[in-house]
């Protein structure tokens, strides 16, 4: 009885070792990634170079970002509300969109099916879309571009929707239909209260891709006000880029390796400090959905 049990505390700890390995693949590269951008730009580029705690603390990095920090408040105005936004209202459609084609009793379901399911095999290219939002929609240049050309969830999620509504008994929307409701009620009443893990986790995604999405500014958006923070960010730091490369070319510059406003150009903590400001807002956002991740797609919402 006592070798069984030596045996299985070995194996628990054996196993906890392991998730506890695992667990630091992700977490010290996160911590490390926090303390280089709020290290120096002359200790880790001339001292020790990347380190888990700050050589030297230093907020230069920081500074310079939020130099112009109205910009920043803009795009971070401007990332939350289409991502936001844009989120909701496409899972909104998808769902919509998935439920009917989950009933038995809708006719045309095989057709829409094939017709949504073709649209994942062929796409129109970059240039096509740019003529047709920009010239025919006149959504460039405005904040609908981000809203609009992906307000349908995306065929790949709708067939998820559909698979998981599909799972939920018939039964249900029978009674419902019965006591006379309709088919929104049903919809918003029963499918969408059911189907919280599903609409959670492929929200989240949605969302998390709408958030690190700078394509569409790069495209489309002149107006620097209507700019995301992904692309409002990657600017800045190819601004420093430029600079610090004009700089290499003059002597007195490289030494000095200041700007025009006497700061040190801090081009390796400011990608840093970019990820953080980027990504932050996300990392405490994640918590919220975590339980839906683990519950999986599939899971059973009824009980008997």
């Amino acid at each position: 009885m006592a070798a069984k049990k030596k045996s299985i505390n070995t194996h628990m700890i054996f196993i906890h070792l392991f998730f506890i390995l695992i667990s630091l693949v992700f977490i010290l590269p996160m911590i490390l990634v926090v303390s280089i951008s709020f290290s120096s730009e002359y200790s880790v580029t001339n001292l020790k170079g990347f380190s888990l705690i700050p050589v030297e603390f230093s907020t230069e990095a920081y500074q310079l970002a939020f130099k112009n920090p109205k910009s920043i408040i803009d795009g971070y105005k401007i990332t939350i509300a289409q991502s936001f936004l844009g989120t909701f209202i496409s899972s909104l459609v998808a769902g919509m969109a998935a439920y009917p084609l989950s009933r038995s009793n809708f006719r045309f379901k095989t057709p829409v099916t094939w017709i949504i399911f073709f649209t994942m095999l062929f796409g129109a290219g970059m240039i096509p879309n740019y003529i047709v939002l920009t010239k025919y929609y006149h959504l460039g240049n405005t904040f609908w571009i981000y809203i609009l050309p992906g307000f349908m969830g995306g065929a790949w999620n709708t067939m998820v929707y559909r698979t998981f509504f599909k799972g939920l008994p018939e039964s249900l929307f029978e009674a419902a239909k019965i006591d006379g409701a309709k088919e929104l009620t049903c919809f918003f009443r029963i499918a969408v209260p059911l189907s919280t893990p599903v609409f959670a986790s492929l929200g989240f995604m949605m969302l998390v891709g709408k958030w690190n999405d700078y394509m569409t500014s790069m495209i489309y958006i002149r107006d620097t006000s209507l700019y995301t923070l992904q692309y409002l960010l990657q600017r800045i730091l190819m601004e420093i880029e430029f600079i610090k490369s004009m700089m290499s070319g003059d002597a007195t510059m490289s030494n000095a390796n200041l700007n025009v406003t006497g700061m040190r150009l801090p081009a390796e903590t400011m990608k840093y400090a970019m990820c953080v400001i980027a990504a932050g807002p996300m990392l405490f956002i994640f918590p919220f959905f975590q339980k839906y991740f683990s519950q999986g797609l599939t899971i059973g919402a009824v009980k008997g």
